[in-house]
């Protein structure tokens, strides 16, 4: 059987499952349900993105707040108002159904979770979608390099840090950062690869204490699961597409969207467009 039909994990976790290797076929399994955990690990070798929804009065600002800040935000995709697609990122792609899960927040609150729009959609709302360093991590498992939240089947562990963004308007609020934790010679070499995928948040932001960028406790991520760390291991620290979410918040929109944390949009677009940092598009 191709990788491409089996199921899966619904938990998300790979846990010795085969992982999809079609975003089509994964985008699929989310739309009926088959899948909804995050999406590490899975479509090796095509861009993955974080996701923002915001009523197209706050959309200047937040294309502002993205141009401002290209570490953790860097745009791959902006739709039409009132749109759920952008083909440029998938031509059967629905920004309604695609994702595992979203995030609902209201006047800066976060209310609900929910595992798809149709409910919620309405014709002001623009999608903007940004890349995801899920995107490298195939290539730092080619290169012989463990990624250890992969091989445990969990979320990679994010944390909030004092490292400022630069305020657009009503957007603004710290950076997020994803950890991943390395022997040091495999550290070397995962910040060599990552650099290499701009579109996807590029080199680290930070290597080394956790207390310098201001995260008390690794064990206690503000976002996914606990971190799996060795004896001897580098925590190595990349800014992260979550960093939006903590300015919606500050912005309280009426209503805002966002992805679960590590619940990524899969494109059909490959991660060498991430690489080479060009305009992405579907072939």
């Amino acid at each position: 059987m191709h990788a491409e039909s089996e199921p899966g994990s619904k938990t998300g976790g790979l846990h010795g499952q085969v992982p999809y290797t079609s975003p089509q076929a994964l985008r699929h399994a989310i739309r009926v349900g088959d899948f909804r955990g995050p999406t590490t690990g899975h479509a090796a070798g095509y861009l993955q993105g974080n996701l923002a929804i915001l009523p197209h009065a706050f959309a200047d600002e937040f294309l502002q707040f993205c141009v401002r800040n290209p570490k953790p935000c860097p745009l791959i995709g902006i739709s039409e108002p009132g749109s759920p697609y952008i083909p440029t990122l998938g031509r059967d792609l629905d920004i309604r159904t695609d994702l595992p899960g979203y995030r609902i927040f209201r006047d800066g609150q976060h209310v609900d979770s929910v595992r798809d729009l149709k409910n919620l959609w309405r014709d002001d709302l623009v999608t903007f979608v940004l890349g995801c360093s899920f995107t490298f991590e195939d290539a730092i498992q080619r290169a012989g390099v463990p990624v250890r939240h992969i091989d445990g089947g969990r979320n990679v562990p994010m944390y909030e840090t004092t490292i400022p963004t630069a305020a657009a308007g009503r957007f603004q609020g710290p950076t997020v950062v994803s950890m991943r934790a390395f022997k040091p010679s495999d550290a070397i070499k995962a910040i060599l690869y990552s650099d290499r995928y701009r579109l996807a948040h590029g080199a680290p932001l930070h290597i080394g204490d956790p207390g310098a960028i201001g995260i008390r406790d690794l064990s206690k991520p503000d976002f996914g699961d606990p971190p799996l760390i060795e004896d001897g291991d580098i925590p190595v620290f990349w800014a992260c597409g979550v960093t939006p979410q903590v300015a919606i918040r500050n912005a309280r929109a009426d209503l805002a969207i966002s992805h679960e944390p590590g619940m990524m949009l899969v494109t059909d677009v490959p991660a060498e467009a991430a690489e080479f940092s060009i305009t992405p598009s579907v072939q």
